[in-house]
């Protein structure tokens, strides 16, 4: 196996969480994954703000390769942006069930619909970085729901 090769295959592991990108709705099976990360190690936030710019930079680098890779602009299997996207959606709030299970719906439902300016930012941007950006927003977009929920109730 050449270097070049070995290194798509890589970055396609990465990007689809091995097999579970290749599930029936990917994208919720992503997310799912990120959601019981969250719940099972209940990080600190300065540690999941570092997990987050990390999960990113690697996103985009993986993603874009493994784009190449599968031969689809913005393949369904590559589910590493929901994995960063629902951890940006509870950042700074409680992980718990009663925040994460919203955070989860919330993201979703964000993701799908790509609501102004989801949509028309990641249609500008190509590979890797347009691929993280639109889940990146979508958590945003959660979170500041459930700040929003936070600070009223």
């Amino acid at each position: 196996m050449s270097g070049h090769s070995f290194s798509h295959s890589l970055a396609k592991q990465v990007a689809t969480l091995g097999l579970v990108g290749y599930l029936p709705a990917p994208g919720t099976w992503g997310s799912a994954v990120g959601a019981a990360l969250l719940l099972l190690l209940r990080v600190p936030d300065s540690f999941l703000l570092l997990c987050v710019a990390g999960g990113f930079i690697a996103g985009v680098a993986v993603s874009g390769v493994a784009e190449e890779a599968i031969g689809e602009k913005d393949s369904g299997h590559i589910i590493i942006d929901e994995v960063v996207g629902m951890a940006v959606s509870v950042l700074f709030l409680p992980q718990t069930a009663w925040y994460i299970a919203p955070a989860f719906v919330l993201f979703r439902v964000l993701d799908i619909l790509k609501p102004f300016p989801i949509r028309q930012i990641e249609s500008r941007l190509k590979g890797g970085l347009g691929i993280m950006t639109d889940d990146l927003l979508a958590g945003i977009g959660a979170n500041l729901v459930l700040q929003a929920w936070k600070t009223i109730f």
